[in-house]
Protein backbone atom coordinates (compact mmCIF):
# COMPACT_ATOMS: atom_id res chain seq x y z
CA UNK A 1 0.00 0.00 0.00
CA UNK A 2 1.60 3.25 -1.08
CA UNK A 3 1.39 6.39 1.00
CA UNK A 4 1.61 9.69 -0.82
CA UNK A 5 2.43 13.01 0.72
CA UNK A 6 0.46 15.76 -1.00
CA UNK A 7 1.92 19.19 -1.66
CA UNK A 8 -0.04 22.11 -3.05
CA UNK A 9 1.35 25.10 -4.97
CA UNK A 10 -0.43 28.42 -5.32
CA UNK A 11 0.24 31.15 -7.84
CA UNK A 12 -1.57 34.38 -8.63
CA UNK A 13 -1.58 35.60 -12.26
CA UNK A 14 -2.85 39.07 -13.18
CA UNK A 15 -3.32 40.26 -16.75
CA UNK A 16 -1.71 43.71 -17.07
CA UNK A 17 -2.33 44.13 -20.79
CA UNK A 18 -5.65 45.97 -21.05
CA UNK A 19 -4.86 49.06 -23.14
CA UNK A 20 -8.36 50.48 -22.56
CA UNK A 21 -10.21 48.39 -25.13
CA UNK A 22 -10.08 44.98 -23.46
CA UNK A 23 -10.06 42.11 -25.93
CA UNK A 24 -12.17 43.87 -28.58
CA UNK A 25 -9.66 42.74 -31.21
CA UNK A 26 -6.60 40.47 -31.38
CA UNK A 27 -4.33 43.51 -31.82
CA UNK A 28 -6.17 45.61 -29.21
CA UNK A 29 -4.57 44.15 -26.08
CA UNK A 30 -1.13 43.34 -24.72
CA UNK A 31 -0.23 39.88 -23.50
CA UNK A 32 1.59 41.28 -20.45
CA UNK A 33 0.85 39.62 -17.14
CA UNK A 34 2.47 39.20 -13.74
CA UNK A 35 2.98 35.91 -11.95
CA UNK A 36 3.02 36.33 -8.18
CA UNK A 37 3.91 33.74 -5.58
CA UNK A 38 3.73 34.80 -1.94
CA UNK A 39 7.06 36.00 -0.56
CA UNK A 40 8.92 35.84 -3.90
CA UNK A 41 9.86 38.32 -6.63
CA UNK A 42 7.18 38.68 -9.32
CA UNK A 43 7.74 37.19 -12.79
CA UNK A 44 6.97 39.45 -15.75
CA UNK A 45 5.12 37.28 -18.26
CA UNK A 46 3.83 37.61 -21.80
CA UNK A 47 3.22 35.35 -24.77
CA UNK A 48 5.87 34.32 -27.25
CA UNK A 49 6.60 37.18 -29.69
CA UNK A 50 5.16 35.08 -32.53
CA UNK A 51 1.82 35.37 -30.68
CA UNK A 52 2.05 39.17 -30.22
CA UNK A 53 3.99 38.86 -26.97
CA UNK A 54 6.57 41.16 -25.42
CA UNK A 55 10.02 39.70 -26.18
CA UNK A 56 11.45 41.21 -22.96
CA UNK A 57 9.12 39.13 -20.75
CA UNK A 58 9.10 35.40 -19.90
CA UNK A 59 6.62 33.25 -21.81
CA UNK A 60 4.96 30.03 -20.59
CA UNK A 61 6.83 27.87 -23.11
CA UNK A 62 10.23 29.10 -21.89
CA UNK A 63 9.17 28.67 -18.26
CA UNK A 64 8.12 25.06 -18.93
CA UNK A 65 11.55 24.26 -20.45
CA UNK A 66 13.23 26.05 -17.51
CA UNK A 67 11.13 24.07 -15.01
CA UNK A 68 12.21 20.77 -16.58
CA UNK A 69 15.84 21.90 -16.63
CA UNK A 70 15.96 23.13 -13.04
CA UNK A 71 14.01 20.13 -11.68
CA UNK A 72 16.46 17.72 -13.34
CA UNK A 73 19.43 19.71 -12.02
CA UNK A 74 18.14 19.77 -8.44
CA UNK A 75 17.52 16.01 -8.44
CA UNK A 76 20.92 15.40 -10.04
CA UNK A 77 22.77 17.47 -7.42
CA UNK A 78 20.84 15.68 -4.66
CA UNK A 79 21.69 12.23 -6.02
CA UNK A 80 25.35 13.18 -6.55
CA UNK A 81 25.64 14.40 -2.96
CA UNK A 82 24.26 11.04 -1.76
CA UNK A 83 26.51 8.99 -4.08
CA UNK A 84 29.79 10.77 -3.31
CA UNK A 85 30.05 12.52 -6.69
CA UNK A 86 31.35 16.05 -6.04
CA UNK A 87 29.91 18.49 -8.58
CA UNK A 88 31.69 21.85 -8.80
CA UNK A 89 29.77 23.34 -11.76
CA UNK A 90 26.55 22.65 -13.66
CA UNK A 91 25.02 24.44 -16.65
CA UNK A 92 22.25 23.34 -18.98
CA UNK A 93 21.44 24.76 -22.41
CA UNK A 94 17.98 23.20 -22.68
CA UNK A 95 15.62 23.55 -25.62
CA UNK A 96 12.04 22.62 -26.38
CA UNK A 97 10.15 22.08 -29.63
CA UNK A 98 6.56 23.30 -29.89
CA UNK A 99 4.31 22.05 -32.69
CA UNK A 100 1.46 24.44 -33.55
CA UNK A 101 -1.63 22.98 -35.22
CA UNK A 102 -3.50 24.66 -38.08
CA UNK A 103 -6.28 25.50 -35.63
CA UNK A 104 -3.74 27.44 -33.56
CA UNK A 105 -3.39 25.07 -30.62
CA UNK A 106 -0.43 22.83 -30.16
CA UNK A 107 1.88 20.87 -27.92
CA UNK A 108 5.53 20.28 -27.15
CA UNK A 109 6.97 17.37 -29.14
CA UNK A 110 10.11 17.16 -27.00
CA UNK A 111 12.47 18.93 -24.63
CA UNK A 112 16.23 18.32 -24.70
CA UNK A 113 18.37 18.91 -21.64
CA UNK A 114 22.10 19.34 -22.24
CA UNK A 115 23.66 19.43 -18.78
CA UNK A 116 27.39 20.15 -18.71
CA UNK A 117 28.69 18.96 -15.37
CA UNK A 118 32.13 19.43 -13.81
CA UNK A 119 33.12 16.94 -11.12
CA UNK A 120 36.14 16.54 -8.83
CA UNK A 121 39.03 14.27 -9.80
CA UNK A 122 38.11 11.92 -6.94
CA UNK A 123 34.61 11.40 -8.38
CA UNK A 124 33.63 8.56 -10.73
CA UNK A 125 32.75 9.93 -14.20
CA UNK A 126 30.71 6.82 -15.10
CA UNK A 127 28.61 7.16 -11.96
CA UNK A 128 28.23 10.89 -12.64
CA UNK A 129 26.88 9.96 -16.09
CA UNK A 130 24.43 7.29 -14.89
CA UNK A 131 23.02 9.53 -12.14
CA UNK A 132 21.42 11.65 -14.89
CA UNK A 133 19.11 8.74 -15.71
CA UNK A 134 18.20 8.39 -12.03
CA UNK A 135 17.54 12.14 -11.79
CA UNK A 136 15.30 11.92 -14.86
CA UNK A 137 13.29 9.11 -13.25
CA UNK A 138 12.82 11.19 -10.07
CA UNK A 139 12.05 14.60 -11.64
CA UNK A 140 8.52 15.69 -10.68
CA UNK A 141 8.14 17.88 -13.76
CA UNK A 142 9.44 15.32 -16.28
CA UNK A 143 7.07 12.76 -14.72
CA UNK A 144 4.16 15.17 -15.28
CA UNK A 145 4.48 15.91 -19.00
CA UNK A 146 3.24 13.79 -21.92
CA UNK A 147 6.16 14.48 -24.28
CA UNK A 148 9.66 12.95 -24.14
CA UNK A 149 12.38 14.75 -22.20
CA UNK A 150 15.79 13.75 -23.54
CA UNK A 151 18.98 14.22 -21.55
CA UNK A 152 22.32 14.63 -23.31
CA UNK A 153 24.83 15.13 -20.49
CA UNK A 154 28.53 15.84 -20.73
CA UNK A 155 30.85 15.23 -17.79
CA UNK A 156 34.23 16.88 -17.35
CA UNK A 157 36.69 16.44 -14.52
CA UNK A 158 37.98 19.52 -12.73
CA UNK A 159 41.77 19.10 -12.94
CA UNK A 160 42.51 22.23 -10.90
CA UNK A 161 40.62 21.20 -7.77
Amino acid sequence: MSHHKTHHYRTHVTWDGNTGHGTQAYQAYERSHTVRIDGKPPIAGSSDPMFNGDPTRHNPEELLVAALSSCHMLWYLHLCSQAGVVVSAYTDDASGTLLVTQAGGGHFSEVRLRPAVTISTASDPRLAQTLHEAAHQMCFIANSVSFPVFCEPSISVNQSA
